[in-house]
């Protein structure tokens, strides 16, 4: 992680109301916004509808998510149904600073975020957003909901719901749950349909391939790409690296999982076994210390490694430094040279942090636009169910249907209804063959 919070930047001093990097530059952020909202339909519906009808009228709300462009176009929603709104970054490399500034200046929401934030501004940010007092809270990580368990028990006690979005926060609540220690209700957004089928698959596959390209200009046909972790992110990342010509390799521990990467066609191996035959590794496990340094070590010379789960701890960075002789840093940008003790090299890509918004832009605005419609109405429902159970809740299939349907639409695609004779077969049990 940078120690420079804001390194070639000029920095705002830390306000009651907001910490960006340059208001100046929210006139190129507000074009980066509109131009993602273009692409987000489905959420510039439900936007309109909630600006009618404040449904979110009356409620605090903090998120703790990527401040990016089309994470801006959620936070314009939740403002026009009504909501109280701090946003804060939830990845110190993934903010967009013209985009936080746009979200102050342009839009009036209150924004905590720097691109290359160090340690602590991040947890003032946090800081900031759980003193905001929320009824309602959105999180990429659960960093947020951790702080409301341990550091700021106070701020809790009137919490609604909250809404998480990674696989890598739905992990955390659900031992959270199964211990016995969850204070209030969540929702795992992460686990609709709406999200992880599309986000985790053709988001982050897209958005990773282009993360490694940016930062390294590497020719991607042609390389040994492995990946790690055959999940719904690890499923888009390796079908879009085949689709550039790759020889893709898959590690797993999950058996069902490693067999399905084979039968779609990848090599499935130990990273034991990997390591020594890969070019470019990833990480998309949401575990940690996937890649160590038993792994480094077997490394060809010019090795390309990064990571796209939530957590940099994916990569033994701290390892992997020890075992260096030399570090450099930036040799070119999002670029970090490990040079072993053997002479070999080990290019670690945006210091090991999510790559597809460390070193690119993240997800594409369109299939972001789900993602964010379910978490819209997912706030509205959870503000208007009465009681909620202390539990990790599914999103219910009504707004799932909804905003597939109304995807469907603005996609221009129809699709068939069943026949009265075709519901009454599915529901009975007396017709047979």
């Amino acid at each position: 992680m940078s120690t420079a919070a804001t390194k070639g930047k000029k920095a705002q001093p830390t306000t009651a109301n907001f910490h960006v990097a340059d208001e100046s530059l929210a006139p190129k952020g507000k074009n980066r916004i509109l131009w993602a909202d273009r692409d987000m339909p489905v959420l510039a519906e439900i936007r309109a509808r909630f600006e009618k009808e404040k449904p979110l009228k009356g409620h605090r709300m903090s998120a703790c998510l990527h401040v990016t462009a089309e994470t801006a176009n959620l936070a314009r929603t939740l403002k026009a149904g009504g909501a109280d709104l701090v946003l804060v970054a939830s990845n110190p490399l993934s903010t967009q600073d013209d985009v936080a500034a746009s979200l102050v200046k342009d839009f009036g929401i209150r924004t905590y975020a720097i691109k290359g934030e160090d340690n602590k501004t991040y947890y003032q940010h946090l800081d900031a957003a759980m003193r905001h007092n929320p009824s309602i809270t959105m999180d990429d990580g659960a960093d947020l909901v951790h702080g409301l368990h341990t550091s700021h028990i106070e701020y809790g006690e009137q919490i609604i719901a909250s809404l998480e979005e990674t696989t890598t926060g739905v992990v955390r609540l659900v031992a959270l749950h199964k211990e016995g220690k969850l204070r209030f209700p969540v929702f795992a957004v992460n686990n609709a349909d709406t999200k992880h089928l599309f986000d985790n698959r053709y988001g982050t596959g897209q958005s990773t391939l282009d993360g490694i390209i940016r930062a390294t200009d590497v020719l991607i046909a042609g390389r040994v790409v492995v990946v790690a972790g055959y999940g719904w992110c690890g499923k888009g990342f390796a079908s879009r690296a085949k689709g550039h010509g790759a020889e893709v390799v898959v590690t797993e521990i999950n058996p069902v999982r490693a067999l399905e990467a084979r039968m779609d066609g990848f090599r499935v191996m130990p990273m034991k076994d990997a390591a020594a035959i890969g070019d470019i590794f990833c990480t998309v496990t949401g575990n940690m210390h996937v890649i160590r340094p038993e792994h480094f070590e077997k490394m060809k010379d010019g090795a390309y490694v990064c990571n796209s789960g939530h957590f940099d701890i994916e990569l033994d960075l701290k390892g992997l430094a020890e075992m260096a002789k030399r570090v450099e840093k930036n040799v070119v940008p999002f670029v970090d040279r490990y040079t072993l003790k053997s002479g070999s090299t080990v290019n670690v890509i945006a210091e090991g942090r999510l790559v597809n918004l460390g070193a690119a832009h993240g997800h594409p605005a369109s299939v972001m636009d789900m993602s964010f419609a379910t978490q819209a109405l997912t706030t509205e429902h959870a503000i208007k169910t009465k009681k909620l159970s202390v539990d990790v809740h599914d999103v219910p299939k009504s707004i799932e249907d909804y905003i597939s349907t109304l995807k469907l639409k603005t996609m221009g695609i129809k699709i068939d209804k069943l026949t009265p004779e075709q519901k009454k077969y599915l529901s009975a049990w007396e017709m047979g063959t």
